[in-house]
């Protein structure tokens, strides 16, 4: 049986990630609940955090440790007050990207609820 990581390394691969992050981070700064968590200079530093931080979970590349070290979400996300309508929204923005970027299949199976269960972790509100 394969684990997530392979079927996502299979089926998306760095370059689809890298997708993902940007079709994620094209609808962030219009977005009414996400769009003012960003400082509107860092969208650019943030897209590049995620592309790398999924290419790490998904994939075991090294740069997002080598850039930030443990990713630590909860304390990192901790100065954003995040509730059930933000975290909802961050979901249904991943799977817009998702979307976007032809995710389908086991890779789908297995992303969505990963991205539902980091979602709901980061909840603080």
């Amino acid at each position: 049986m394969e684990s997530m990581e392979e079927i996502v390394a299979r089926e998306v691969g760095a370059e689809g990630l890298a997708a993902m992050a940007a079709a994620f981070y094209r609808r962030v700064p219009a977005d009414d609940l996400l769009g003012p968590m960003y400082p509107e200079q860092d969208f650019e530093g943030a897209e590049t955090r995620l592309r790398e931080f999924l290419q790490f979970r998904f994939l075991g590349a090294e740069a997002y440790l080598e850039h930030r070290g443990h990713p630590r979400l909860r304390m990192r996300h901790a100065p954003f007050a995040i509730g059930e309508a933000e975290s909802d929204r961050w979901v249904a923005l991943m799977e817009a990207a998702m979307d976007e970027g032809a995710v389908h299949g086991e890779a789908r199976a297995v992303m969505s609820p990963f991205f539902a269960q980091v979602a709901e972790f980061l909840r603080n509100r």
